[in-house]
């Protein structure tokens, strides 16, 4: 495999935000993965006496976060939110959903396949964007 076709797939790897890629072609195979910074130690003791308002807001929020389910894409492919560019998006901020209800479409290897809702539950986020590459495991929804 060329160099410069190894540094257009890192370059879309950036791009997309992927944190691995892998190719096989003509019998050379390829797989890059990207290294995640480390998780900073949470604040202890003294630090946490000295945070901030800000800071309090930003802990409030993550803990509101946390309340919620995530709807993980099982695949790697392309994220569709509507059957067509015509359509309604399937869900929406604020839409409510039951278990086994058609969320969106990922396309993987030229086939569409409709993701179904795993839990009843209200659309609290959409975290993917029409048409974006996603990975296995990211999150496509949050809900409440």
């Amino acid at each position: 495999m060329e160099i410069e076709k190894i540094r257009s797939l890192a370059k879309l790897m950036n791009e997309e935000r992927l944190s691995r890629i892998e190719i096989e072609e003509g019998g050379n195979k390829i797989r890059i993965d990207r290294q995640s910074a480390g998780a900073c130690a949470p604040d202890t003791g003294v630090a946490a006496a000295y945070k901030t308002d800000a800071a309090k807001a930003e802990d409030k929020e993550k803990a509101e976060r946390d309340d919620y389910k995530e709807f993980k894409s099982p695949m790697v492919g392309v994220f569709y939110a509507a059957s067509s560019p015509e359509s309604q998006p399937y869900v929406k901020v604020g839409s409510h959903v039951k278990k086994g209800d058609v969320l969106c479409i990922i396309e993987a290897m030229k086939l569409l396949n409709e993701l179904n809702s795993d839990m009843d539950g209200e659309i609290a986020e959409v975290c993917a964007e029409n048409g974006q590459v996603v990975e296995y495991g990211q999150t496509l929804f949050k809900l409440k």
